[in-house]
């Protein structure tokens, strides 16, 4: 069979409406890790303790392993559009306290963990129903490209995010930070507020809530490519992405500012910005393999960046890893909703969201390591051994590897 032509790496903004979704996933994507970021260097001035640090990430990303398959469930049962609404609704306004509170000096870490939780919502309602949207609106025709435009974006709000949060800290503090997300926020509200209801590809199924939460369970035990694609996805989240809160402890050890602390963490998304770049260019064929191939290019490189003595090289290392991320992260939502039927999609992006969810275990489990060893060490030691840990999966479950865009 011949492989169809491909359409050029920006086809799918040609679709109507796709670039206004896009555009607000980008802001949203700036304000997610701004936060993200806010939280973690709050926590280490306050503390300077790793475990508390780490606690900020497993704020934000606990509600997906808890609420994914809930998320899931919602996104095929109701209206996908406001559902992403009312998440900005609630957001922006709490993001505008916390900036009211960082200028009457009044923050205190519970309020950071609170509003770190209250984002991690409001992630899962955008993976599941967002991402949804994107497949109604766009097809399976041009969803590879779709898909790694989105995780592009992604990426360049998570350095945004980082540079921005820096630079803000260093030069008008936290408070205006805070305000400075709710701003983006609001943006990213109007943006999506402009896209009309997207008709689903197909009728939701009429089923009580338990009923299709039970549903989404099973198909962990029907699917075996979903399956695959899932324990790549949580072996790469516990071992991996557990350690980015912890780059605010190794910039601390590097002896610089908030702003390089800034850069620094702004290098995991100008990595995943290559990637991402890479499958939206190209759309492998075999994007199982891209997928596989990109995770274990992250584990194998967040080695040398754990052990560089020097800014510059922990930087350049910290960039090659995560261009790796960026093909893990462009192909992972794809991958996971071809794996099933169609009426399924939303329930099986929900699963996704609970496989990204271990990462708060993994952070916790990283935190405790750092507490006992050194941040730099327990580092190390989550690569090496997510590397050996992905190989087992892929002797035991090596489908994914195996998927293609056929």
């Amino acid at each position: 069979m011949a492989r169809p032509e491909r359409p050029g790496m920006f086809a799918a903004l040609s679709v109507p409406s796709y670039p206004s979704i896009l555009l607000a996933g980008w802001f949203w994507g700036i304000c997610r890790w701004g936060v993200s970021f806010l939280g973690a260097y709050l926590a280490n001035s306050m503390t300077g303790s790793a475990r508390l640090v780490q606690l900020t990430g497993v704020a934000m990303w606990a509600p997906l392993l808890m609420g994914g398959v809930l998320g899931g469930v919602i996104s095929d049962r109701f209206d996908r559009r406001r559902t992403v609404i009312a998440q900005f609704v609630v957001l922006v306004p709490l993001a505008a306290a916390m900036g009211v509170a960082g200028l009457a000096d009044r923050i205190e870490l519970w309020m950071v963990y609170v509003f770190l939780v209250a984002v991690g919502i409001g992630w899962v309602a955008d993976m599941t129903s967002r991402r949804a949207i994107i497949y109604d609106l766009v097809g399976p025709s041009r969803l590879d490209n779709a898909m790694a435009l989105e995780s592009l974006s992604s990426s360049t709000g998570l350095v945004l995010g980082a540079l921005v949060g820096g630079s803000a800290i260093e030069a008008v503090g936290t408070g205006a930070a805070y305000l400075c997300i709710a701003g983006l926020g609001l943006v990213a509200l109007v943006l999506f507020a402009r896209v009309p209801r997207v008709p689903r590809t197909t009728a939701a199924r009429a089923e009580s809530g338990l009923v299709a939460m039970r549903a989404g369970f099973r198909l962990l035990r029907t699917e075996r490519a979903l399956v695959s694609v899932l324990g790549v996805t949580a072996v790469v989240n516990f071992f991996f992405f557990a350690f980015t809160p912890l780059v605010q402890v190794v910039a601390t050890d590097l002896g610089v500012g908030a702003f390089l602390t800034g850069v620094l963490a702004s290098m995991v998304g100008f990595g995943m910005m290559a990637g991402s770049s890479f499958v939206a260019r190209n759309q492998p064929h075999r994007r199982g393999r891209v997928y596989v191939t990109g995770s274990a290019m992250a584990l194998v490189l967040l080695v040398p960046f754990a052990l560089s003595p020097w800014f510059v090289t922990a930087a350049l290392s910290l960039v090659v890893a995560a261009t790796g991320m960026g093909l893990f992260g462009s192909t992972q939502s794809t991958l996971v909703m071809t794996a099933v039927a169609p009426e399924l999609r939303g329930r099986a992006l929900g699963l996704l969201s609970t496989a990204i969810g271990v990462l708060p275990i993994g952070m916790i489990t990283l935190g405790e390591l750092a507490e006992a060893v050194g941040a730099r060490a327990a580092i190390v030691t989550s690569a090496v051994t997510g590397g050996l840990a992905l190989v087992c999966w892929l002797l035991y479950r090596p489908d994914v590897a195996r998927m293609t865009t056929d």
